[in-house]
Protein backbone atom coordinates (compact mmCIF):
# COMPACT_ATOMS: atom_id res chain seq x y z
CA UNK A 1 0.00 0.00 0.00
CA UNK A 2 2.67 2.18 0.70
CA UNK A 3 4.38 1.94 -2.33
CA UNK A 4 1.13 3.14 -4.66
CA UNK A 5 1.38 7.04 -3.72
CA UNK A 6 4.54 6.73 -5.80
CA UNK A 7 3.69 4.31 -8.70
CA UNK A 8 0.71 7.08 -9.06
CA UNK A 9 3.32 10.19 -9.06
CA UNK A 10 5.46 8.15 -11.92
CA UNK A 11 2.04 7.18 -13.82
CA UNK A 12 1.68 11.02 -13.46
CA UNK A 13 5.01 11.49 -15.01
CA UNK A 14 4.51 9.63 -17.90
CA UNK A 15 1.26 10.89 -18.99
CA UNK A 16 2.66 14.82 -18.39
CA UNK A 17 5.55 14.14 -20.93
CA UNK A 18 3.53 12.43 -23.08
CA UNK A 19 0.79 14.78 -23.24
CA UNK A 20 3.17 17.38 -23.51
CA UNK A 21 4.64 16.41 -26.23
CA UNK A 22 1.24 16.53 -28.47
CA UNK A 23 0.19 19.85 -26.68
CA UNK A 24 3.20 21.57 -28.42
CA UNK A 25 2.54 20.49 -32.00
CA UNK A 26 -1.32 21.09 -31.31
CA UNK A 27 -1.09 24.64 -29.81
CA UNK A 28 1.22 25.52 -32.51
CA UNK A 29 -0.92 24.19 -35.52
CA UNK A 30 -4.13 26.64 -33.90
CA UNK A 31 -1.39 29.06 -33.54
CA UNK A 32 -1.46 29.88 -29.59
CA UNK A 33 2.03 30.98 -29.44
CA UNK A 34 3.60 33.71 -27.72
CA UNK A 35 7.20 35.29 -28.69
CA UNK A 36 10.28 34.67 -25.93
CA UNK A 37 11.47 37.64 -25.04
CA UNK A 38 14.45 37.38 -23.77
CA UNK A 39 15.86 35.39 -27.13
CA UNK A 40 17.31 36.46 -30.03
CA UNK A 41 14.79 36.78 -33.26
CA UNK A 42 12.08 36.31 -29.67
CA UNK A 43 10.69 33.25 -31.57
CA UNK A 44 7.33 31.77 -30.71
CA UNK A 45 6.55 29.46 -28.36
CA UNK A 46 3.26 27.64 -27.77
CA UNK A 47 1.70 28.59 -24.02
CA UNK A 48 -0.30 27.20 -21.80
CA UNK A 49 1.35 24.14 -20.75
CA UNK A 50 -0.23 24.05 -17.75
CA UNK A 51 -2.59 21.86 -19.70
CA UNK A 52 -0.51 18.46 -19.41
CA UNK A 53 0.16 19.38 -15.79
CA UNK A 54 -2.95 19.09 -15.02
CA UNK A 55 -3.80 15.80 -17.07
CA UNK A 56 -0.47 14.24 -15.30
CA UNK A 57 -1.89 15.79 -11.37
CA UNK A 58 -5.47 14.19 -13.00
CA UNK A 59 -4.36 10.75 -14.21
CA UNK A 60 -2.12 10.37 -10.99
CA UNK A 61 -4.95 10.92 -8.74
CA UNK A 62 -7.02 8.68 -10.49
CA UNK A 63 -4.67 5.64 -10.56
CA UNK A 64 -4.34 5.98 -6.39
CA UNK A 65 -8.30 6.50 -6.15
CA UNK A 66 -8.67 3.28 -8.08
CA UNK A 67 -6.44 1.34 -5.99
CA UNK A 68 -7.54 2.75 -2.51
CA UNK A 69 -11.46 1.68 -3.89
CA UNK A 70 -11.08 -1.30 -5.62
CA UNK A 71 -7.93 -3.19 -4.19
CA UNK A 72 -7.63 -1.66 -0.57
CA UNK A 73 -10.83 -0.65 0.22
CA UNK A 74 -9.85 2.67 2.19
CA UNK A 75 -11.73 5.14 1.22
CA UNK A 76 -12.02 7.44 4.33
CA UNK A 77 -9.92 10.12 2.84
CA UNK A 78 -11.17 10.14 -1.24
CA UNK A 79 -13.45 12.99 -0.91
CA UNK A 80 -10.60 15.07 0.56
CA UNK A 81 -8.60 14.18 -2.32
CA UNK A 82 -11.70 14.80 -4.80
CA UNK A 83 -12.13 18.23 -3.42
CA UNK A 84 -8.41 19.28 -3.62
CA UNK A 85 -8.40 18.44 -7.13
CA UNK A 86 -11.75 19.81 -8.35
CA UNK A 87 -10.48 22.75 -6.85
CA UNK A 88 -7.10 22.44 -9.11
CA UNK A 89 -8.93 21.78 -12.12
CA UNK A 90 -11.25 24.80 -11.59
CA UNK A 91 -8.70 26.91 -11.15
CA UNK A 92 -6.36 26.04 -14.18
CA UNK A 93 -9.13 26.46 -16.29
CA UNK A 94 -9.48 29.93 -15.70
CA UNK A 95 -5.86 30.11 -16.31
CA UNK A 96 -6.34 28.68 -19.68
CA UNK A 97 -9.13 30.84 -20.10
CA UNK A 98 -6.30 33.87 -19.49
CA UNK A 99 -4.15 32.52 -21.67
CA UNK A 100 -6.10 32.08 -24.82
CA UNK A 101 -6.09 35.27 -26.09
CA UNK A 102 -3.56 36.58 -27.46
CA UNK A 103 -2.57 39.83 -28.01
CA UNK A 104 -1.50 40.18 -32.25
CA UNK A 105 2.19 41.53 -31.42
CA UNK A 106 2.77 38.18 -29.82
CA UNK A 107 4.38 39.44 -26.82
CA UNK A 108 2.13 38.27 -24.10
CA UNK A 109 -1.28 37.25 -24.00
CA UNK A 110 -3.63 39.47 -23.44
CA UNK A 111 -5.84 37.62 -20.73
CA UNK A 112 -8.19 37.83 -17.96
CA UNK A 113 -9.15 42.05 -17.00
CA UNK A 114 -7.46 42.43 -13.49
CA UNK A 115 -10.95 42.59 -11.54
CA UNK A 116 -11.84 39.47 -13.49
CA UNK A 117 -9.46 36.89 -12.41
CA UNK A 118 -9.71 36.76 -8.32
CA UNK A 119 -13.25 36.92 -9.33
CA UNK A 120 -13.07 33.70 -11.56
CA UNK A 121 -10.36 31.96 -9.26
CA UNK A 122 -13.05 32.32 -6.60
CA UNK A 123 -15.01 29.91 -7.55
CA UNK A 124 -12.06 27.23 -7.29
CA UNK A 125 -12.33 28.05 -3.21
CA UNK A 126 -15.69 25.94 -3.48
CA UNK A 127 -14.89 22.33 -3.30
CA UNK A 128 -12.72 22.85 -0.22
CA UNK A 129 -15.42 25.56 1.44
CA UNK A 130 -18.41 23.18 1.28
CA UNK A 131 -16.05 19.90 2.50
CA UNK A 132 -15.13 22.38 5.69
CA UNK A 133 -11.42 20.92 4.40
CA UNK A 134 -8.55 21.45 7.01
CA UNK A 135 -8.66 22.65 10.53
CA UNK A 136 -10.02 25.76 11.96
CA UNK A 137 -6.86 26.11 14.44
CA UNK A 138 -3.55 27.47 12.27
CA UNK A 139 -0.26 28.51 13.02
CA UNK A 140 0.83 31.32 11.97
CA UNK A 141 4.43 32.77 11.61
CA UNK A 142 4.62 35.56 14.63
CA UNK A 143 1.01 35.13 15.80
CA UNK A 144 1.10 31.51 16.71
CA UNK A 145 -2.08 28.94 17.62
CA UNK A 146 -5.35 30.95 16.03
CA UNK A 147 -8.42 29.55 16.18
CA UNK A 148 -10.96 30.74 13.19
CA UNK A 149 -13.90 28.74 13.33
CA UNK A 150 -16.77 29.66 10.92
CA UNK A 151 -13.87 32.43 9.34
CA UNK A 152 -11.88 29.55 8.26
CA UNK A 153 -13.76 27.91 5.85
CA UNK A 154 -16.10 31.27 4.87
CA UNK A 155 -13.17 33.23 4.46
CA UNK A 156 -10.17 32.26 5.17
CA UNK A 157 -9.84 29.34 2.86
CA UNK A 158 -11.66 31.27 -0.54
CA UNK A 159 -8.65 34.37 0.28
CA UNK A 160 -6.09 31.83 0.62
CA UNK A 161 -6.83 30.35 -3.06
CA UNK A 162 -7.14 33.36 -4.54
CA UNK A 163 -3.97 34.61 -2.89
CA UNK A 164 -2.11 31.67 -3.95
CA UNK A 165 -3.52 31.54 -7.25
CA UNK A 166 -2.63 35.15 -8.21
CA UNK A 167 0.76 35.90 -6.59
CA UNK A 168 2.22 32.95 -8.45
CA UNK A 169 1.11 34.38 -11.47
CA UNK A 170 3.48 37.55 -10.84
CA UNK A 171 7.17 35.68 -10.65
CA UNK A 172 7.21 34.72 -14.55
CA UNK A 173 9.00 35.02 -17.83
CA UNK A 174 12.36 33.36 -17.80
CA UNK A 175 12.23 29.71 -19.09
CA UNK A 176 12.18 27.15 -16.59
CA UNK A 177 11.37 29.74 -13.69
CA UNK A 178 7.64 29.21 -12.90
CA UNK A 179 8.15 25.08 -13.22
CA UNK A 180 11.70 25.33 -11.21
CA UNK A 181 10.58 27.27 -8.33
CA UNK A 182 7.55 25.28 -8.16
CA UNK A 183 9.74 21.80 -8.12
CA UNK A 184 11.26 23.22 -4.75
CA UNK A 185 8.50 24.38 -2.97
CA UNK A 186 6.12 21.92 -3.70
CA UNK A 187 8.55 19.39 -3.35
CA UNK A 188 9.55 20.79 0.31
CA UNK A 189 6.18 21.46 1.44
CA UNK A 190 5.32 18.03 0.32
CA UNK A 191 8.23 16.65 2.27
CA UNK A 192 6.90 18.73 4.94
CA UNK A 193 3.52 17.06 4.93
CA UNK A 194 4.94 13.87 5.07
CA UNK A 195 6.96 14.62 8.01
CA UNK A 196 3.89 15.62 10.06
CA UNK A 197 1.34 12.93 8.74
CA UNK A 198 -0.67 15.09 6.41
CA UNK A 199 -1.41 12.22 4.01
CA UNK A 200 -3.44 13.22 1.88
CA UNK A 201 -1.73 16.72 1.40
CA UNK A 202 1.54 14.44 0.97
CA UNK A 203 0.05 12.76 -1.87
CA UNK A 204 -1.17 15.58 -3.96
CA UNK A 205 2.06 17.48 -3.83
CA UNK A 206 4.27 13.93 -4.81
CA UNK A 207 1.66 13.24 -7.77
CA UNK A 208 2.22 17.03 -8.76
CA UNK A 209 5.92 17.21 -7.76
CA UNK A 210 6.22 14.49 -10.68
CA UNK A 211 3.99 16.08 -12.88
CA UNK A 212 6.02 19.42 -13.19
CA UNK A 213 9.07 17.24 -13.24
CA UNK A 214 7.92 15.72 -16.38
CA UNK A 215 6.73 18.81 -18.04
CA UNK A 216 10.51 20.87 -16.80
CA UNK A 217 12.14 18.77 -19.39
CA UNK A 218 10.31 20.37 -22.38
CA UNK A 219 10.32 23.98 -20.62
CA UNK A 220 13.70 24.03 -19.77
CA UNK A 221 16.25 26.77 -21.47
CA UNK A 222 15.45 26.36 -24.10
CA UNK A 223 11.89 25.76 -23.64
CA UNK A 224 9.82 24.31 -26.33
CA UNK A 225 6.53 24.80 -24.42
CA UNK A 226 5.56 28.11 -21.89
CA UNK A 227 3.54 27.36 -18.85
CA UNK A 228 1.09 29.93 -19.12
CA UNK A 229 -1.41 31.34 -16.51
CA UNK A 230 -2.80 28.01 -16.61
CA UNK A 231 -0.02 26.55 -15.02
CA UNK A 232 1.12 29.76 -12.43
CA UNK A 233 -2.67 29.27 -11.69
CA UNK A 234 -2.13 25.77 -11.18
CA UNK A 235 0.74 26.11 -9.19
CA UNK A 236 -1.04 28.79 -6.55
CA UNK A 237 -4.21 26.50 -6.66
CA UNK A 238 -2.01 23.51 -5.21
CA UNK A 239 -0.51 25.39 -2.24
CA UNK A 240 -3.26 26.83 -0.95
CA UNK A 241 -5.01 23.46 -1.33
CA UNK A 242 -1.83 21.36 0.22
CA UNK A 243 -1.92 24.34 3.13
CA UNK A 244 -5.65 24.00 4.10
CA UNK A 245 -5.66 19.99 3.77
CA UNK A 246 -2.65 19.32 5.70
CA UNK A 247 -2.87 21.77 7.94
CA UNK A 248 0.05 23.44 7.31
CA UNK A 249 -0.63 27.14 6.49
CA UNK A 250 2.23 28.41 8.16
CA UNK A 251 5.08 26.27 6.30
CA UNK A 252 2.84 27.21 3.01
CA UNK A 253 3.30 31.07 3.57
CA UNK A 254 6.71 30.51 4.94
CA UNK A 255 7.97 29.22 1.80
CA UNK A 256 5.51 32.05 -0.74
CA UNK A 257 7.91 35.25 0.46
CA UNK A 258 9.06 35.48 -2.60
CA UNK A 259 6.00 35.92 -3.81
CA UNK A 260 5.17 38.15 -1.21
CA UNK A 261 8.22 40.61 -1.87
CA UNK A 262 7.32 40.22 -5.95
CA UNK A 263 3.72 41.31 -4.88
CA UNK A 264 5.26 44.39 -3.38
CA UNK A 265 7.71 45.30 -5.45
CA UNK A 266 4.89 45.19 -8.80
CA UNK A 267 2.68 47.51 -6.93
CA UNK A 268 5.39 50.19 -7.01
CA UNK A 269 4.99 50.16 -10.78
CA UNK A 270 1.22 49.38 -10.50
CA UNK A 271 1.53 46.18 -11.96
CA UNK A 272 2.69 47.67 -15.39
CA UNK A 273 6.26 46.46 -15.16
CA UNK A 274 7.41 43.26 -16.86
CA UNK A 275 9.82 40.83 -15.32
CA UNK A 276 11.40 39.63 -18.87
CA UNK A 277 14.17 41.52 -20.01
CA UNK A 278 15.24 41.70 -23.84
CA UNK A 279 18.60 39.91 -25.34
CA UNK A 280 21.71 41.68 -25.61
CA UNK A 281 24.80 40.26 -26.84
CA UNK A 282 23.93 36.79 -24.81
CA UNK A 283 22.90 38.53 -21.90
CA UNK A 284 19.56 39.77 -20.43
CA UNK A 285 18.55 43.46 -19.70
CA UNK A 286 15.69 44.74 -18.06
CA UNK A 287 13.26 46.99 -19.95
CA UNK A 288 13.32 49.20 -16.38
CA UNK A 289 16.67 50.44 -16.41
CA UNK A 290 18.18 50.50 -12.62
CA UNK A 291 14.83 50.48 -11.15
CA UNK A 292 13.46 47.05 -9.05
CA UNK A 293 9.69 46.30 -10.01
CA UNK A 294 10.59 42.60 -9.91
CA UNK A 295 12.84 39.99 -8.06
CA UNK A 296 14.67 39.15 -11.81
CA UNK A 297 15.56 42.94 -11.89
CA UNK A 298 17.94 42.39 -9.35
CA UNK A 299 19.94 40.86 -12.19
CA UNK A 300 18.85 42.09 -15.43
CA UNK A 301 19.38 45.67 -14.24
CA UNK A 302 22.90 45.44 -14.68
CA UNK A 303 23.11 43.21 -17.96
CA UNK A 304 25.81 40.80 -16.91
CA UNK A 305 23.74 37.73 -16.38
CA UNK A 306 22.41 34.83 -19.01
CA UNK A 307 18.90 33.59 -19.04
CA UNK A 308 20.32 30.82 -17.51
CA UNK A 309 22.09 32.19 -14.57
CA UNK A 310 19.27 33.90 -13.38
CA UNK A 311 16.82 31.14 -13.56
CA UNK A 312 19.35 29.44 -10.97
CA UNK A 313 19.51 32.52 -9.13
CA UNK A 314 15.83 32.36 -8.99
CA UNK A 315 16.06 29.05 -7.78
CA UNK A 316 18.28 29.26 -4.98
CA UNK A 317 16.01 32.24 -3.60
CA UNK A 318 13.02 29.68 -3.78
CA UNK A 319 15.40 27.17 -2.04
CA UNK A 320 16.33 29.55 0.45
CA UNK A 321 13.00 30.30 1.72
CA UNK A 322 11.27 26.90 1.37
CA UNK A 323 13.80 25.70 3.65
CA UNK A 324 12.98 28.27 6.29
CA UNK A 325 9.67 26.04 6.97
CA UNK A 326 11.82 23.92 9.07
CA UNK A 327 13.32 26.19 11.34
CA UNK A 328 10.51 28.91 11.29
Amino acid sequence: MKSIPFIAAIFAFIITYIATNWLIRYLKRIDLVVKDMNKKNTPLIPISGGLAVMAGIFSGLMFYIFFQTFYFKYTDTLLYIFAGLTSIIMITFVGFADDIIIKKSKETSAGLKQWQKPLLTLSAAIPLMVLNAGTTTMALPFLGRLDLGLIYPLLFIPIGVVGAANMVNLLAGFNGIEVGMGIVYIGMLGLYSFVNRREVAALIALITLFSLIAFFIYNKYPAKIFPGDSLTYLLGGTIATIAIIGNIERAAIIASIPFFVEFILKARSKFKAKSYGYYCNGKIKSYHGNKIYSIPHLFTRTGKFTEKQIFWFMILIALVFSSLIWVV
